[in-house]
């Protein structure tokens, strides 16, 4: 129910915003959302969401070149009345992430390197 909620926390953001927002179906590889602006439906971005019940880190898996969506949006506090929002791009994603030490390689966006008052609420960004 979290990615859910933070699914269509994000979804909500966007259309306040003037965006036309399309959830893909869930599990499927790739972006969870696409949105376009209502003034130019063929400027569509792919989003992927990233939704948690609290201050966490959000995996990335043991390889970042399989990571494909231009922009993210982690949403912490998804299952509350009022979630906060960081939005990133692919290539921040990838440069603030950290690898675990020994078996298993697995990559990990810690919060500290995405809770920074440039991400947070910057719907702006995306373009």
């Amino acid at each position: 129910m979290t990615g859910n909620a933070g699914l269509f926390h994000i979804a909500w953001e966007l259309t306040r915003r003037g965006w036309n927002v399309m959830p893909t179906v869930r599990n499927a590889r790739g972006a969870d959302l696409y949105a376009a602006p209502l003034d130019d439906e063929e400027a569509v971005i792919p989003i992927q969401s990233k939704a948690l019940s609290r201050r966490a880190a959000v995996p990335l898996g043991t390889d970042l070149s399989r990571l494909r969506s231009r922009w993210w949006v982690i949403t912490l506090g998804a299952n509350d009345d009022d979630p906060t929002c960081f939005v990133l791009s692919l290539e921040e994603v990838k440069d603030l992430s950290t690898q675990d030490k020994g078996k298993g390689r697995a990559y990990w966006l810690e919060a500290k390197n995405y809770e920074k008052p440039e991400f947070r609420e910057a719907w702006h960004r995306l373009v």
